[in-house]
C-alpha cells in the first residue's frame, strides 16, 4: 500500500494536496504523521524524514522501496500509476494547461504564502483586511488567481476548475483555505468554488482532521499569541 507522508494538517499547505488528491480519488494509502517540531537538523521531524528522503520535507509518497518527494512529482506518479482515476483533464491541450497553472502555483504566490500562511483552525479576518489593506504582493496574489478560477470556471462550467475533479483542484485547495481564514475579497464566483471545493468529502476530512489536532505551535502562528 502507498505510504504518505504529511505533516501537521493544521498548517502544512504543501501535505494537504497530495492526502486531497488522494482520498477525493479513493486511492487507499497510509497516512504517517510527522508533527512539526521545527526544521532544524537535529529536530525530531528531520530526523524522521533523513531516512525516507533527501530534500527531508513533507509530503513524501512512499511505493515500496520507492520514495516521491514534491507535490507535483506525486501528483504525476500517481496519476501514471492509476490511470483509470482521470487525474489530469482527458484532452493534452487542458493538461497542459492544468500542468502550467498547477506549476504556478508551486513556484509562485509567495506574497500570499508568506503573509497568509494556511492555519485552517484560525479566524484572522481583521488580520487579514491589514494584510490587504498593506501589501500590494497579496492583492496581486490574488487578483491572479481570481482571474484564473474566473477563466476557468466560465470555459469549463464548473463545478471544479476543468469541470470534474481533478489535479489542480486538489492543488490550490490550500489557497482556498487561506482565502477563508484570512476572509480576503473575493468576487461572489470565486467563493462559490470555494465553498464547492470546501464540502468535497476529501476536503472535509481534512479539515475536520485539522480541527481536531489542537496542536499549536507558535512558529507556525504569526498572528496569534495563544491558540
Amino acid at each position: 500500500m502507498l505510504k504518505l507522508f504529511i505533516g501537521n494538517k493544521n498548517y502544512s499547505s504543501w501535505s494537504m494536496r497530495p492526502w486531497v488528491l488522494l482520498t477525493q480519488a479513493q486511492i487507499a494509502f497510509e497516512e504517517v504523521f510527522v508533527r512539526f517540531d521545527g526544521f532544524t537538523p537535529e529536530s525530531d521531524f528531520k530526523q524522521r524524514l533523513q531516512s525516507i528522503s533527501p530534500a527531508g520535507k513533507v509530503p513524501v509518497l512512499q511505493d515500496g522501496e520507492l520514495a516521491v518527494w514534491d507535490t507535483l512529482a506525486i501528483a504525476e506518479y500517481v496519476a501514471e500509476t492509476f490511470p483509470e482515476k482521470k487525474l489530469w483533464p482527458e484532452s493534452s491541450s487542458a493538461r497542459a494547461l492544468a500542468r502550467s497553472l498547477c506549476a504556478e502555483m508551486h513556484a509562485g504566490f509567495m506574497g500570499l504564502r508568506a503573509n497568509c500562511p494556511m492555519n485552517i483552525e484560525a479566524s484572522l479576518a481583521a488580520q487579514g483586511a491589514l494584510i490587504w489593506r498593506d501589501t500590494p504582493a497579496v492583492r496581486t496574489d490574488v487578483a491572479r488567481i481570481v482571474a484564473m478560477w474566473t477563466q476557468l470556471l466560465d470555459r469549463h462550467g464548473g463545478p471544479m476548475l476543468f469541470g470534474e475533479f481533478s489535479v489542480i483542484d486538489a492543488y490550490y485547495a490550500p489557497v482556498c483555505m487561506r482565502l477563508k481564514t484570512y476572509a480576503l475579497p473575493v468576487p461572489a464566483a470565486i467563493t462559490a468554488y470555494i465553498n464547492r471545493v470546501s464540502s468535497l468529502p476529501g476536503v472535509q476530512a481534512w479539515v475536520d482532521a485539522a480541527l481536531k489536532e489542537r496542536d499549536f505551535l507558535d512558529f507556525e502562528e504569526p498572528y496569534r499569541l495563544q491558540p
